[in-house]
């Protein structure tokens, strides 16, 4: 046993950071029993922890009793590096002025996006994606823009593994998915037909330098309007071509 806990190779540490990773962007609020469930924590450490989070704040309750994150961590995660923030915000702020559309910002974290910027307006089409969430590769617009861009043997592995179908039109089978990889990076963008959610299309260009994609910039429209994407492809390029450049200059 490790750290005094009665339980074999799990220290107190390893459960409080268990109980704080329970929560993400599809699970923002949870009762102490789904808390338990998802950290792997038994019901009565959970709670005893879940207290003395609570009393230093990274943890904090709705009118309801459901747990969230408390303003201590929100706090602390403002200390963290926020580059490609800073650099990419007011890009994301110029497209989604040029064209009212839904404008998101993504990075790649193993087999998923992670969405780290958004910007978007009432009259926007409702999209799933959040600041903080993470989604599969290959049903997105910025997934397949960062795909694209990985080395082959990442792409071999990632067409090799069992691949989420969100809906009916997401392409799975790995041959095709393979060339449209190959069409994405010859044309530089990517678009998207209702293929992580029903209603919605995407286009997304990759954030190039020396190479490289840091990042993937999208848009999102309804698909009764996926005629509109061509026009948005230049302004959507030419965005993620400032970003960049003035991460390159901000090096």
């Amino acid at each position: 046993m490790s750290g005094g806990s009665r339980e074999p190779g799990r220290t107190v540490t390893s459960k409080v950071l268990a109980i704080l990773g329970a929560f993400d962007a599809a699970h923002p609020q949870l009762s102490l029993t789904e808390l338990a469930a998802r950290s792997g924590v038994p019901l009565t450490t959970a709670h005893r922890l879940v207290g003395e989070l609570v009393r230093w704040q990274a943890l904090s309750r709705t009118s309801d009793g459901r747990l969230r994150i408390g303003l201590r961590l929100w706090e602390l995660g403002q200390l963290a590096p926020g580059r490609l923030y800073d650099v990419a915000h007011p890009w994301l702020q110029e497209l989604f002025g040029g064209t009212g559309e839904n404008v998101h910002l993504a990075v790649r974290d193993g087999l998923e996006v992670l969405y780290v910027d958004k910007v978007h307006g009432r009259r926007a089409v409702p999209i799933v994606s959040r600041t903080g969430m993470r989604l599969p590769m290959h049903p997105t617009g910025v997934g397949k823009a960062l795909l694209a861009y990985e080395p082959d043997w990442f792409v071999q592995a990632y067409l090799e593994r069992k691949l989420e179908r969100p809906t009916a039109h997401t392409i799975t089978e790995p041959g095709r998915l393979a060339r449209e990889l190959v069409a994405v990076r010859a044309q530089g963008y990517a678009l998207t037909f209702e293929e992580m959610t029903l209603g919605s299309c995407s286009a997304a260009a990759p954030v190039l330098v020396e190479g490289r994609a840091i990042a993937a910039l999208g848009i999102v429209l309804s698909s009764r309007r996926s005629r509109e994407l061509p026009r948005l492809v230049e302004p959507l390029r030419g965005a993620a071509a400032g970003i960049a450049r003035a991460w390159s200059q901000a090096a």
